[in-house]
């Protein structure tokens, strides 16, 4: 198939990304029904956990070595002093979370401390074998992977569950995923060890501060408001609140596939100066991320209600606010996305991090006065104002790099065939209410040909897009 690099690549991280965000999904369903949102809002905060000791872990270096490697420059060198940092690193993570564990709300049950330095360990193993393959470009190799860490770890998890191990047998499912996703790794690996010297660490640590800054900005984004729910409500609130998320997560879906892709051709792009091709890579990554996101916001909001019965259960529909609120906030997250990805990959991390800071202070400080106010709405309420806020100030910086455009014809088009298909569901469900989850797939799937077949009667260069994707592919297509 003649298909250029960035389609072929985007294409499988999208078809990676469906399989592993469709089977999250109905593994999720079937703990929500099985377990209830108590013990679901125990394993969310342990990925809480996990993910911040993560970060402290990697210290910024695993994007400092993508950085370093994707520029083609002494790719072995930057790739040993990139793994001496990280073991050192793991060590001193799992000394400050011993340290620090009685005072962590959740983490005495069922074993979890065990567990959480389980997966450090497990986690840090991944993490190398990872940036090994994307710092070469190996996005499609990479995937896979995550695919079969997914794979593996639901099927541990539905495993575990159905025999009645309970949470432990979800973080035990969490560890056997990344697991699996190194021993497929292994088998790409291009890099491998070689002499370093000071001035490739020096070379990591020149970038990895600030990544590490900035990641631990967006760990705020990410876990603030589980942990501070957790703190100010309870376990269940959790639960509900990360549920609404995930279920919301879908809208910015096409944007993780995008940034996997861009990002080592950007930080490429951006070393040999080809400016234009960033441009015009960044304004279609906005076009086709919110391809999905402009459907699934309008869908989400009338069906808010019926999608959280028959997915998850009555006891979590009083997520319905905040899972509408959290639909806003996963379309401004696209441009936050987007474009601090881009400043990061166009080597100004340190910019980044102001950014991310400044929104990350504001996004605690609204947590903590809306939360014990308004509840999880307050915290959904908090994740779109920082958001906003992250996306505008990343704008600002980004636009004096490059020129950013943003198709708004397309865009448009978008909205207007998301206005036809959300008119059409609401004549719907007036004349046949949904009574069952089978309504419920059946309505969500018409809904979806509606907006697609939309999209296409109203909007050429997207329809040419596709069927110059699809020529390529020598799959037969109508004139």
């Amino acid at each position: 198939m003649n298909i250029n690099p960035i389609q072929r690549q985007s294409l499988l991280s999208f078809g990676s990304l469906l399989a592993i965000t469709s089977l999250g999904y109905i593994s999720t369903f079937y703990f929500a029904h099985y377990l209830g949102p108590a013990v679901l809002g125990s394993f969310f905060l342990f990925l809480a956990y996990y993910g911040i000791f993560d970060v402290i872990g990697d210290g910024g270096f695993g994007g400092a070595a993508v950085k370093r490697i994707s520029e083609g420059n002494a790719q072995n060198e930057y790739f040993t002093a990139f793994f001496i940092l990280r073991m050192i690193l793991l060590c001193l993570s799992v000394i400050v979370f011993i340290l620090i564990s009685r005072f962590l709300t959740g983490i005495e049950k069922d074993g979890l401390l065990l567990w959480l330095i389980i997966g450090l360990v497990a986690g840090t193993m991944a993490s190398v074998t990872s940036i090994n393959l994307y710092g070469t470009a190996q996005v499609g190799i990479m995937q896979v992977s995550t695919l079969f860490n997914t794979i593996v770890k639901n099927l541990v998890q539905i495993l575990a569950v159905f025999i009645g191990f309970g949470l432990g047998g979800l973080a035990a499912g969490f560890i056997a995923g990344m697991i699996a996703a190194i021993a497929i790794n292994l088998r790409f690996i291009r890099l491998g060890f070689s002499r370093c010297d000071r001035s490739h660490f020096t070379g990591l640590l020149s970038f990895s501060i600030w990544t590490f800054l900035s990641s631990g900005g967006l760990l705020i984004f990410t876990y603030a408001d589980t942990i501070l729910i957790g703190i100010f409500m309870t376990e269940a609130d959790v639960g509900i609140y990360r549920v609404a998320f995930q279920l919301t997560s879908v809208a910015s879906f096409m944007v993780i596939a995008l940034h996997t892709v861009l990002f080592p051709r950007i930080s490429k792009w951006h070393a040999e100066n080809e400016l234009k091709k960033i441009e015009n890579s960044l304004t279609q990554a906005f076009t086709y991320s919110l391809f999905l996101a402009v459907p699934v916001a309008a869908g989400g909001i009338i069906l808010s209600d019926k999608l959280l019965y028959f997915l998850y259960g009555a006891v979590f529909e009083v997520g319905v606010p905040a899972l509408i609120i959290l639909l806003f906030a996963q379309t401004a997250n696209i441009f936050m996305y987007l474009q601090t990805m881009c400043l990061n990959a166009m080597d100004k991390p340190r910019t980044s991090f102001y950014i991310t800071a400044v929104s990350a202070v504001v996004n605690i400080i609204l947590n903590v006065l809306l939360i014990p106010i308004f509840g999880i709405s307050g915290a959904a309420v908090a994740s779109l104002i920082t958001m906003m806020m992250n996306a505008g100030l990343s704008y600002v910086m980004l636009k004096s790099l490059v020129h950013v455009r943003i198709n708004t014809k397309s865009i448009l088009n978008l909205i207007i065939a998301a206005f036809i298909m959300s008119g059409f569901i609401l004549v719907y469900i007036h004349i046949s209410p949904i009574q069952n989850f089978i309504g419920l797939v059946l309505i969500l799937a018409l809904g979806a040909l509606i907006y697609l077949v939309t999209v296409l009667g109203i909007d050429r260069s997207i329809r040419n897009d596709l069927k110059g994707l699809l020529h390529t592919m020598n799959f037969p297509i109508i004139q």
